[in-house]
């Protein structure tokens, strides 16, 4: 992307197959990469979506939600469900805080 300098950065499964370490480490990279241009990412990570400025909800193909991530996890669908899921498996002790999948 970077030699090319596209407008448009198509990210697949971008960080599917990492550690949360790596993710991070991948997360910083991509955010420079990302900068100026339209950026498009398929992720199944909840984390990817918390970072978007629009969130597409598919569920059996088709499309049922969108809106920015702080809207679609209190609306109460698709989104906020698996939200409220990946919160729950992801709890890092009593304390309250939490860590990307």
């Amino acid at each position: 992307a970077q030699l090319a300098d596209p407008g448009l950065l198509v990210l697949d499964e971008a960080t599917s197959s990492v550690d949360p370490e790596t993710e991070t480490v991948l997360e910083h990279a991509l955010e420079r990469l990302a900068e100026g241009r339209t950026t498009i990412s398929v992720a199944h990570r909840l984390s990817t979506a918390e970072r978007s400025d629009l969130v597409l909800v598919f569920d059996h193909g088709n499309l049922v939600e969108q809106g920015p991530h702080e809207v679609l996890k209190d609306q109460g669908g698709v989104y906020n469900k698996l939200y409220d899921s990946w919160l729950g498996n992801t709890r890092e002790g009593s304390n309250g805080s939490y860590s990307s999948p």
